[in-house]
């Protein structure tokens, strides 16, 4: 079989899940509603650290901005999209040779969080893109382009007396969605804190 009609199928899944993030993103632009004052355009430090197969570990600083559009108001819940911009640091212990790795990217993010209360639970998901310092990860493991996508979800909580305090914890795919083999890709798992300004 040709190795190129191998890869149309994976290719195809990263058209719909880029296509998919920006029909999210129209339809939160088209419909959104005016957060309340206190939530609208603020901005947030967030540090995050994870653990990988392989031993990989990450440790990620994201920049966060609320542009306060929510739609879709459910039982005192609602939509609410989130932009990220991160940048991280990978760091292997397995296999003689390994590469630290430097990760660079941005992430739309869609949370359903509670609209009122001390603490504010939320479930969230997105999809954006990574550009990495090093494919190779160590010398039996490597995502083969430094290009990749990344999937993440996860749940968490907003709280302080001005919902200023964000914990959560995530699980996130990055992979390069077949554009080129090995694409064995690498799945972290993640705690985080965030402040918001």
């Amino acid at each position: 079989m040709n190795k190129n009609n191998d890869l149309i199928p994976l290719k195809a899944t990263a058209v719909r899940c880029v296509a998919s993030v920006l029909l999210v993103c129209a339809a939160a632009t088209a419909s959104a509603q005016e957060a309340p004052a206190s939530s609208s355009n603020r901005f947030g430090a967030q540090v995050a650290l994870g653990v990988a197969q392989h031993k990989v570990k990450k440790v990620d600083l994201g920049f966060v901005w609320d542009p306060g559009l929510n739609w879709w108001e459910i039982g005192g819940w609602h939509f609410s999209l989130i932009g990220e911009a991160h940048l991280a640091y990978w760091h292997a212990n397995e296999g003689a040779f390994h590469n630290d790795v430097y990760e660079l990217g941005v992430t739309p993010m869609v949370r359903f969080i509670k609209d009122t209360g001390a603490i504010r639970p939320y479930i969230e998901a997105g999809a954006g893109v990574r550009v990495l310092s090093h494919p190779t990860i160590t010398d039996t493991y490597t995502l083969s382009t430094a290009f990749q996508f990344s999937e993440t979800v996860g749940i968490g909580a907003q709280f302080g007396a001005h919902q200023q305090y964000q914990a959560g914890a995530r699980f996130q795919h990055v992979s390069n969605a077949g554009i080129k083999e090995p694409n064995p890709g690498i799945n972290f798992t993640q705690l985080y804190l965030q402040y918001n300004f």
